[in-house]
């Protein structure tokens, strides 16, 4: 893609594994017409996995990906490209669920557990809760590529696997149908990068305006999707990309993001938040201790300076 003048509509290719929930204010920017306000117009990428949005924007096939960042800092560690600008979600609003009959995490020893990626997000996170426990990884359990949320979900049913992580509203309509939930993500990791806004440095820097102009977009989508207020507009969103048969689990779940402080004002990357990733990243052995330090560098505030 050309560097582009920050005049007019410009076209922006955002990727994602499967913009789904923690998407809300991206959607909420496109449908309330904050991004033709600001320049901008979104051609969505839904790749099906998270390691596939974060390729996508290495191999130029997308311009700003939506994903977890343990891809975007991997690649920065080795010399590459790949920079957060900003942060899309700060909290992991998700419970481990499984299937009847497990009542706790330490009967995960010798189980199956859904993951939508080895490297990335959900797996990271259900190590170290069931590190918790007393369970390591590999030996004590065996991690299954069962793919994003709703794909759990079916697993989950389907008996092919026994436990996953389920974001809100999932993990209510899994309790509800039997399922157990085991623990709560956010007790054990209160605070991370979720999701991250992720480009790649050559990219960002020919197109510096214009990712500003987006980031700009996304800061308004922000205030309103964390104001209770303008539930009118958000609740039926978020109904449409989690649960489009419920009203009620919907409400359930975009109240309980809320309350966690799932999406950051003015799309903050906080310290704390980005050392916890780079932190879970070493103790995964995703990352060697001796680069923690400069992981920090993965995050290129001069975007999100810029549209604050």
């Amino acid at each position: 893609m050309v560097a582009l003048e920050p005049v007019g509509l410009a076209d922006l290719r955002l990727a994602g594994g499967a913009q789904g929930f923690n998407w809300l204010p991206v959607f909420i920017a496109d449908e309330r017409g904050l991004f033709e306000k600001h320049g901008v117009r979104i051609t969505y990428k839904r790749m099906g996995s998270v390691e596939k949005a974060t390729m996508a924007v290495l191999e130029g096939e997308a311009d700003l990906a939506i994903t977890p960042p343990e891809g975007a800092v991997a690649d920065f560690v080795k010399g590459g490209e790949l920079r957060i600008v900003a942060a899309n979600a700060v909290r992991l609003p998700m419970s481990i669920v499984a299937r009847p009959g497990i009542s706790s995490l330490a009967e995960l020893r010798g189980k199956k557990v859904g993951t939508s990626s080895l490297t990335e997000g959900t797996a990271i996170y259900t190590q170290i809760m069931l590190a918790e426990a007393g369970l390591r990884y590999p030996g004590d359990y065996e991690f299954a590529l069962a793919g994003i949320h709703t794909k759990r979900w079916e697993a989950l049913q389907a008996g092919e696997i026994d436990c996953a992580p389920q974001p809100a509203p999932w993990n209510f309509l899994a309790h509800d149908q039997g399922y157990n939930l085991l623990g709560e993500v956010s007790a054990a990791i209160p605070e991370i990068i979720f999701t991250a806004i992720i480009g790649k440095a050559s990219w960002l820097g020919a197109n510096s305006e214009f990712v500003v102009r987006f980031l700009k977009a996304l800061i308004e989508a922000h205030a309103v999707t964390n104001d209770q207020a303008n539930d009118a507009v958000t609740l039926p969103i978020f109904q449409r990309i989690t649960t489009p048969d419920s009203q009620s689990l919907a409400g359930r779940g975009l109240a309980y993001m809320r309350a966690l402080g799932m999406w950051p004002e003015r799309l903050a990357v906080p310290d704390k938040a980005l050392n916890t990733t780079i932190d879970l990243m070493v103790r995964a052995n995703l990352l060697d201790e001796a680069m923690r330090g400069a992981a920090r560098g993965v995050f290129d505030k001069r975007y999100l300076d810029s549209a604050a």
